[in-house]
């Protein structure tokens, strides 16, 4: 487990410094060269659902199973992390629309990357799962659901910018975080986890919270150029992933 979270802090650094010079290949930044394309839909399935069956293994056949002690922090913590990927992994790319392929190369990468991260984040809730409330869970666990939330919200305005059957059209998107900024989505995304690894106070939590945001930022802020030099009416005032500073 320790390997696996020194993993995650080592590369985050060179993934963020790499994603501000170079795109990661797929949706609207997808070129050539990475290999054969895997359908958008069937990718997000099988990339994202190892970190939801991985951690279910884990929690369920651990020697305190969280649904027994669902008033301790810890159950709630391993039911945010198992709601989360069974959104993503189901939920999500079922009501997807339009999305362009993935190459292969980004699936496996993704993929080895949610199997490591469920093991990690599975083994640590079903070992080290908090059993009394401290000021942390609640202040980590608000920010976990504020964050949840606006995923979900913000999933939910991308979709519903395209009409059924569209594919590669790219809308100004409107409420939500998206008033304040162009990735509300990765944005969102960010203060889930932080407020995850707030609850958990863990080395694999904190991890991961910083490698989702040195994964994300770089994207957030390309996708913000984009729509500035392919909308011409898009708002100006409008911040790329942080409200009001970035």
């Amino acid at each position: 487990m320790i390997i696996g979270s020194y993993s995650f802090i080592f590369l985050a650094p060179p993934v963020f410094i790499t994603l501000f010079f170079k795109n990661a290949p797929y949706g609207r930044y997808s070129r050539n060269g990475w290999g054969f394309i895997v359908n958008a839909k069937l990718a997000w399935l099988t990339q994202e659902i190892p970190s939801l069956l991985v951690a279910a293994f884990l929690i369920f056949s651990s020697e305190r199973p969280f649904y027994r002690h669902f008033s301790e922090p810890g159950s709630l913590l391993c039911t945010c992390f198992l709601v989360h990927y069974s959104y993503r992994s189901i939920y999500f790319p079922l009501m997807m629309r339009g999305s362009k392929g993935t190459p292969i190369s980004v699936w496996m990468m993704s993929f080895a990357f949610c199997l490591i991260n469920g093991f990690l984040q599975g083994w640590n809730l079903s070992k080290h799962a908090p059993t009394v409330w401290r000021f942390h869970h609640f202040v980590g666990l608000a920010l976990w659901l504020f964050g949840w939330i606006n995923v979900v919200v913000a999933d939910r305005i991308l979709r519903n910018l395209r009409k059924p059957g569209e594919i590669g059209v790219y809308r100004v998107p409107q409420g939500g975080l998206f008033r304040y900024v162009s990735a509300a989505n990765y944005c969102s995304e960010v203060i889930e986890w932080s407020g995850f690894a707030i609850a958990c106070a863990s080395f694999p939590s904190t991890a991961f919270a910083l490698f989702t945001f040195c994964n994300l930022a770089p994207r957030a802020i390309e996708h913000h150029k984009y729509y500035l030099q392919k909308i011409e009416d898009y708002p100006k005032d409008r911040k790329a992933f942080i409200p009001f500073l970035w």
